[in-house]
This record gives structure tokens, C-alpha cells and sequence, in this order.
């Protein structure tokens, strides 16, 4: 009877010892899975007393291995058999099954012993084992992935920022970054040798704490004028160093980075000194040579047979007619001013020069009492709109160029200027008796520019009136397509960036009114390449999409793919 009793009262206690070791595997299950990491627990005879579940999510093995009393080299001998090992980091690939498994066996019995194995290109897993003092193991499995690609990725951000600020600090010209609060984010060694300061004093700082009231404001004029439109600036102008020596330099102010992120970069070169030519200087330097190229694109045209005309070619497109024309310059740049006056009477122009709008006006009114005509007003872009308002106040006809095309393509875009007014006579000839059968002439329109910007205007105007199409500019978006219903034209040159409807939405709504019926070919104007915004131009119902500054080349080669008879017809 004793002993029916104690095997009665030991099995009730068997079975609370089961369901107890079986609530502490759930618990440890759920303790492992919140950590996002498998355990396993073996004992002083390296038989596995617990496993978690989590253990399969990185090996590929029978779960019957998980259960206590396997054997740790059962285990490792199934997850060598997975194949696993032959994509770890090192050289355990080339190891013998039985070489391989005394080496995982010797780290289990290492006090303290953590590794890091990669599985394929883009999996780590960490392993942390201890060897407790009864003789107990516990091993630890994380998956790092995650972890290890930010630590890769950082390390290859340090790498390009070590190589960046190698390649700037080895630049021979100065350079800086301005960041879109307009205070310096880096320099080169290069600044800081012209400048005699060192980076300490420059960087985190303003153009208000480094020079005088008038120069900063005239500095950041400029920086903003580059940050908010993204054009490129070529300023020629004179600097006085720290040491009082006066130096001639060209600077160029780029926008790089994406939108609420841009910086602007500023790169400044030494002109040659009084008496140097300048052209030789230019073609020696492939800084300056590269910068001036991609600007020039803009504004060199297209001949007949379809090859550039460099402005090397100068003497040969200015002809002698031109002489005795008068030309007044207005530029602050003094060194453009010196340029110009040098080059138009090389040719034979009459030029004289004024630095604003005041002297301006002043002139023109004094030409006006004495009754003497100009022939052309050429305007600094860095000037505003009040210059050309003057101009054509009384009456002259006028360019816009920057410093840099002023100094160095000035006699180019006068000839031009003067080949396209005869041109134009003799296109108004032509259209005079083409308008005889046509009649609704008056709604006829080739080229429909929408351009808010007011000098982007002005040269959109200059080159189609060059190459002899009729146009109209839209201001926003809603005139554009108020514009389109009303005329009809052949093509229109789209700027995403509009008031009211901006050039996307226009787009969409002009395809919409469309429908099934004849369909006018929509270009959209870009100032930077970003890919999303080819992608959004193409989802708008665009067919094809263009890079500012525009130019002659880049305009007519649109024109003769979409517009193929009408461009045929106008360089007739």
C-alpha cells in the first residue's frame, strides 16, 4: 500500500516538472523572438538541453535536431550537410567536414568567443558564445544585416568623402561650397592659400562676416540668383587680397544636389595679367575651356549643313558693313567693359560704356536732345529690368548677355543680331505673300512658349525670331493653355516650373481637351536633368524634353523632329 502510494504521488510531480519545462521553452521561444535572435543551451557533455525555434530561420535543418538531448555535433553535422559553411567569410569553404567540425566544437568551449560570418552578398549573422563555469554553453545567433550594410555604407560615404576632399584639396584653382543658408561648408587648400586664411575661419560662416556690407550683398545677389534658378554664372571681376595686391579672376557659381537640398559651388581662376591674351589663356586652361563650352551651347546657332560655328570664327561672320554702327555697353564688370570696348572697336563699332541704369538713362537722354541714334543697347544680365526697359523706351533694340559672353563672344551675338533683322525683312516679305491665300493667318502660330522668367523670355524671343517662327510666350501656366485652345500652334516649348498651373498639370490639360483628335507635340524645358523629372514630363503626356539655356542648335533640332515641313519652310 506504501508503495501504490509514493508511485501515485511521484507521477502528479513528474508531470509538474514536464509542464514547467515546457512553459520555460515557451517562455525562452518568446523571449528569443522579441529579441529577434536564436538561443541554444547545451550542457558539460555538449548535448543540447534547449534550442528556440529561431534557430531555423538560419539554418535549413530537421527541427527534431532542436530537441534536448541532440547531440551539438549532430547538430553542426546537419548544418555543414545544409551547405552554408562553403558561403561563410574566411576560408572554412575548403575545410574537411571533420576539420571543420572541431573547429565550430573548440569555439563553443572558449570562455568568451563572438564571430561574424557572411552568408551570400548580403547576409551577416552574428554568433556570441559563452562557456559558463558548471561547465553549461549558451550560443547566441543574431542576423546583422542590417547593421553591417549602414557600417558598409559608411565606411564607402568616408571613402568618397576622403577621395572628394583629396580631389578638391589637389584642385590648383581655389574652390567653395555654399550650402542654401549661404554659409561656407568647405573649402579647398587652394582658398585658403590665395586668400592667406585657413579653413577654421571660413567654414560655418557668412559672406557678411568675411567682407565689407557692399561686397557681401553683391556676392549674395548673385549666390541666390544661382540657388533659385539653377543657371550657371561666369563673372569676370577684379579682387583685392588681404596682401593689397589687385587681382583679375573669372568665378563660376554652380547649383548642385537635389530640391531642399542644394549647395552651391563656386570655383574662381586668375586671369592673365595686362597685355596676356586672354584667348591663349583660355585655351590653355581645359578648366576654363570645359566651363566655357557647356555654357556656349546656349548661344552658339546651327549653319546649314548642321555643324557648329565656334566663335573662333569671328572675323569671318562680322562683316564689314557693320562698321561705324553704334553700341552702348551697360555692365558693372569692369573688366567685361574693358573687353568690349577693346573688341567693337577692333571692328570698327562706335562704343561707349555706362555701369547702371541711372548713367544710362542719362545717356540715352543726351543722345536723344543731340540726335544721335544708337543702333543696339548690350545688357549685363547681372543688371535688372529696368536697363532693357530704357532701351526700348527709346526705341533701340538690345541684348542680354552675361559677363563672360560679353567678353568673350560679343562680336558673335552683334552679328547675329544684325544677319537676323535682315533675315527677318525678308522673312516678313515672304509671309506677306503667303498671307494673300491664307485666311486665317492671324491664328497661324508655329511655337508657343510657356516661360515665366523674364530673361528666359528675352532669349527664347531672340533665337525664334533668329530662326524666323512665329511665337507667343505664355507667364503661367493657365495663359499656356488659354493660349494653345486659342492658336493652335505647332509645338509648344513647356517650363515645369510655372505660376498658376505649372507646366505638368498645363500638359495634362491640353492632352485631355485633345483627346482622340490631333495631337501638338509638347516639349518640356528642364533646368536640372533629374530622372523623375523626364519620368513626370512622359506621365503628363510630353513628348520629349530639352535642357535650359536653350539654344539655336538644341531649338531647331527639336523643330525638324516634331515640325519637320514648318522647319524646312522657315530656314528657307
Amino acid at each position: 500500500m506504501s508503495a501504490g502510494r509514493d508511485q501515485a504521488d511521484t507521477a502528479p510531480q513528474e508531470g509538474a516538472v514536464e509542464t514547467a519545462a515546457g512553459l520555460q521553452a515557451t517562455l525562452f521561444d518568446a523571449v528569443c523572438e522579441s529579441l529577434s535572435s536564436a538561443f541554444i543551451v547545451y550542457d558539460k557533455t555538449d548535448h543540447i538541453v534547449f534550442a528556440s525555434r529561431q534557430v531555423l530561420d538560419f539554418f535549413p535543418i530537421c527541427a527534431d535536431l532542436l530537441q534536448p538531448g541532440t547531440r551539438l555535433r549532430d547538430f553542426l553535422g546537419a548544418v555543414y550537410e545544409t551547405g552554408i559553411r562553403s558561403r561563410s567569410a574566411g576560408k572554412q569553404g575548403a575545410l574537411s567536414r571533420e576539420d571543420w567540425l572541431s573547429q565550430k566544437i573548440a569555439t563553443h568551449w572558449r570562455e568568451r568567443y563572438e564571430a561574424v560570418e557572411r552568408y551570400g552578398n548580403d547576409c551577416w549573422v552574428g554568433f556570441q558564445k559563452r562557456r559558463l563555469a558548471n561547465g553549461f554553453g549558451v550560443c547566441v545567433i543574431s542576423d546583422i544585416s542590417e547593421v553591417k550594410k549602414r557600417e558598409e555604407q559608411w565606411r564607402l560615404d568616408l571613402e568618397r568623402v576622403q577621395l572628394t576632399e583629396d580631389i578638391l584639396d589637389n584642385l590648383p584653382f581655389p574652390l567653395f561650397v555654399k550650402d542654401r543658408n549661404l554659409t561656407y561648408v568647405a573649402v579647398n587648400v587652394a582658398f585658403c592659400e590665395k586668400y592667406q586664411t585657413t579653413a577654421d575661419e571660413v567654414l560655418g560662416r557668412k559672406s557678411t562676416e568675411l567682407f565689407s556690407p557692399e561686397v557681401a550683398a553683391r556676392f549674395e545677389e548673385s549666390d541666390r540668383h544661382v540657388l533659385e534658378t539653377g543657371e550657371m554664372s561666369v563673372v569676370r571681376q577684379r579682387q583685392i587680397a588681404r596682401d593689397g595686391s589687385e587681382r583679375e579672376i573669372i568665378s563660376r557659381k554652380h547649383r548642385i544636389g537635389k530640391p531642399g537640398r542644394y549647395f552651391l559651388v563656386s570655383t574662381m581662376q586668375d586671369l592673365p595679367r595686362e597685355g596676356s591674351d586672354l584667348e591663349e589663356f583660355e585655351k590653355a586652361s581645359s578648366v576654363t575651356t570645359s566651363a566655357k563650352s557647356s555654357y556656349r551651347r546656349a548661344y552658339v546657332p546651327m549653319n546649314g549643313d548642321s555643324e557648329r560655328r565656334e566663335p573662333a570664327a569671328m572675323e569671318a561672320i562680322v562683316p564689314e558693313n557693320f562698321s561705324g554702327r553704334r553700341i552702348l555697353v551697360v555692365t558693372g564688370d569692369i573688366a567685361a567693359e574693358t573687353a568690349a570696348l577693346r573688341t567693337l572697336a577692333k571692328y570698327g563699332f562706335e562704343a561707349c560704356s555706362v555701369r547702371n541704369e541711372d548713367e544710362q538713362e542719362q545717356f540715352l537722354e543726351i543722345a536723344s536732345s543731340a540726335g544721335l541714334s544708337l543702333d543696339l543697347v548690350i545688357i549685363d544680365n547681372q543688371m535688372g529690368m529696368r536697363c532693357l526697359e530704357l532701351a526700348e523706351q527709346y526705341g533701340i533694340s538690345s541684348l542680354v548677355m552675361d559677363g563672360f559672353q560679353i567678353s568673350t563672344e560679343l562680336t558673335f551675338q552683334i552679328a547675329r543680331h544684325f544677319n537676323r533683322n535682315n533675315r527677318g525683312a525678308m522673312a516678313d516679305r515672304i509671309d506677306s505673300d503667303w498671307e494673300i491665300t491664307t485666311s486665317d493667318d492671324q491664328l497661324e502660330l508655329d511655337v508657343l512658349v510657356a516661360e515665366d522668367n523674364d530673361i528666359n523670355q528675352i532669349v527664347f524671343s531672340q533665337i525664334l525670331e533668329g530662326l524666323g517662327y512665329r511665337y507667343r510666350i505664355a507667364a503661367t501656366g493657365d495663359e499656356a493653355v488659354r493660349m494653345w485652345t486659342e492658336y493652335r500652334p505647332k509645338i509648344v516649348l513647356m517650363d515645369i516650373s510655372l505660376p498658376g498651373f505649372n507646366g505638368f498639370e498645363a500638359a495634362r490639360l491640353i492632352r485631355q481637351v485633345e483627346g482622340d483628335g490631333p495631337r501638338t507635340p509638347i516639349i518640356g524645358v528642364l533646368t536640372q536633368a533629374f530622372e523623375r523629372d523626364r519620368a513626370e514630363c512622359a506621365n503628363a503626356g510630353m513628348d520629349d524634353v530639352i535642357m535650359k539655356p536653350v539654344s539655336p542648335d538644341i531649338l531647331e533640332t527639336v523643330f525638324q523632329k516634331f515640325m519637320q515641313p514648318e522647319a524646312q519652310r522657315a530656314s528657307l
